[in-house]
């Protein structure tokens, strides 16, 4: 059964979530890591993505995923907040590309539909189904660390790699041939 490696970012500047999720062909997950990359808000921003990258190339390095999903960054009443959270998602897909991975950007509504069937469903009601997508005991914690999850399963069900754009040189990996067939056999 042909398998998906998905790494969902969910960026911020204090707290950057971030999950890797094993998805099949038949939408069954399976959680591989989850955790949160933390920076210092005392420390001068530059140290503070140099800290996230880090822990970024970490995770990448460790786990090897096919394909990067991050958070799209939507307008919030706290342009302070807004800022760094668009700083630690370029810092993602920059990373992204310096690696040659496909990456994606979905909307916080596009997440919430994929996990829960409603857009509108509250941060509660989509970490309650990541656990129980994801079979576990817990909801994972901080927020952050589930948002993440939440990503990585949107994207592998809303096509995978198929709306994300080849790795650099235009050619697919193996993981990423093997997913692009079994979805076109299974639309069949």
């Amino acid at each position: 059964m042909a398998v998906l490696r998905v790494l969902g970012i969910d960026p911020g500047l204090t707290r950057c979530g971030v999950g890797v999720v094993d998805v099949a062909r038949d939408r069954s997950a399976t959680l591989v890591h989850v955790g949160v990359i933390r920076s210092d808000p005392h420390e001068p921003i530059e140290r503070r993505l140099a800290a996230i990258a880090e822990g970024i190339r970490a995770v990448i390095d460790e786990h090897s995923p096919s394909v990067l999903a991050v958070e799209r960054v939507f307008s919030q009443h706290n342009r302070h907040s807004v800022m760094g959270t668009a700083q630690a998602s370029g810092i993602a897909l920059l990373i992204a590309g310096e690696r040659g991975l496909a990456a994606a950007t979905h909307t916080p509504t596009e997440v919430k539909a994929a996990v829960t069937g409603y857009g509108v469903a509250d941060k509660r009601q989509v970490q309650a189904m990541v656990a129980r997508i994801l079979r576990l005991d817990e909801v994972p914690q901080p927020a952050d660390a589930a948002d993440a999850l939440a990503l990585a399963l949107c994207h592998a069900w809303r096509g995978g790699t198929a709306s994300a754009p080849a790795p650099a040189g235009g050619s697919l990996t193996p993981a990423q041939r093997a997913w692009a067939n079994a979805e076109r056999l299974a639309r069949r």
